[in-house]
């Protein structure tokens, strides 16, 4: 069977104006701002959001509903909620909304081809990157760790691969030399929702034409792995402190070695420091000022707010009581 799009809506706004109805996917908290600025929007009546499902969270697995899930319910919007967005009963739901947009902002599962297709207004994205480069599933990361200091929020087509889509309207993102990947995806997400309020009317009027992405300067970002946050001391310190800050709050960073006596020591805060003779990459050092550091290929990394497995947040004179053979 042939799909087709959805024709356009009827409804019209009380100043009779067309009304178009969406459909919101999403599920991070870099979503939220942006599906509050789509549902505050006169030209446009949300049908529905479709979130992840609901699930298990922290040591006592509470059953917890996305950001998305949760501010839906909050400004009382129908939300869906499949596990696999593609399987027949998920996309008959869809297509039973007849939206004539779809926009999708952090919602986690690839779009198949049947429900691109569905939505006469196009099907769009925004994505935290300046596209094509930090395509895929962790651009804030990824973002932090080359050591940008420019970076940009981008609205885009949907297309089967991966974030390749043709370019609608982007905004530049200063990325700043504290940034976290908490703190650069708050501003990103204010980023994503101003731009959304000013391309998107445009968009449906159609004053606005989307553009191929650029051929040159394509990276790919993948899911991150809880691996991945062990601190290797044969990368340099520079490249060890933007993985303390890209990989919070998951899946954090952390030091398991010889020294800390096979336990993880979780790495909350850092900052690079000179080397000194005879650092031994891979060992944690005392310093003078009752600090603490890893050594490393090139520099040290001064481990500034630490955790041990099973403890709590300390700085690092707190953790040295407690590790006087460190000390030494």
């Amino acid at each position: 069977m042939t799909e087709t799009a959805a024709e356009p809506s009827t409804v019209t706004a009380a100043d009779g104006s067309a009304v178009v109805r969406a459909v919101f996917f999403g599920s991070g908290s870099f979503a939220v701002p942006i599906l509050d600025a789509l549902a505050a929007m006169p030209v446009v009546r949300v049908e529905a959001v479709v979130s992840a499902p609901d699930r298990p969270v922290g040591r006592r697995a509470i059953v917890t509903p996305t950001p998305v899930t949760a501010r839906a319910r909050g400004l009382g919007l129908p939300v869906l909620q499949p596990v696999r967005v593609r399987l027949p009963g998920s996309v008959e739901a869809l297509r039973t909304l007849a939206p004539d947009l779809i926009v999708l902002a952090d919602y986690g599962q690839l779009i198949p081809r049947v429900l691109l297709d569905l939505p006469a207004r196009g099907f769009l994205n925004l994505h935290p990157s300046a596209l094509p480069r930090h395509r895929g599933a962790a651009p804030i990361p990824a973002t932090i760790l080359a050591g940008d200091t420019e970076s940009a929020v981008t609205l885009m087509v949907v297309t089967e691969e991966m974030d390749a889509g043709p370019i609608v309207a982007s905004q530049p993102l200063d990325v700043r030399p504290d940034d976290t990947a908490v703190t650069l995806e708050a501003r990103a997400a204010v980023v994503a929702a101003g731009l959304l309020r000013r391309a998107l009317p445009e968009w449906l009027a159609g004053r606005l034409a989307a553009r191929p992405q650029p051929t040159e300067g394509v990276t790919m970002t993948r899911p991150l792995r809880r691996a991945d946050g062990r601190l290797d001391p044969e990368r340099s310190a520079v490249e060890l402190e933007r993985q303390v800050r890209a990989y919070q709050p998951w899946p954090g960073s952390f030091i398991q070695s010889i020294t800390t006596e096979g336990q993880r020591l979780i790495v909350r805060k850092a900052r690079v420091t000179g080397g000194e003779p005879g650092d031994v990459a891979g060992r944690l050092v005392a310093t003078s000022k009752r600090g603490l550091a890893l050594a490393t290929c090139d520099g040290r990394l001064a481990l500034e707010v630490l955790q041990p497995a099973g403890g709590h947040e300390m700085g690092a004179e707190e953790f040295l009581r407690g590790h006087p053979r460190l000390a030494r």
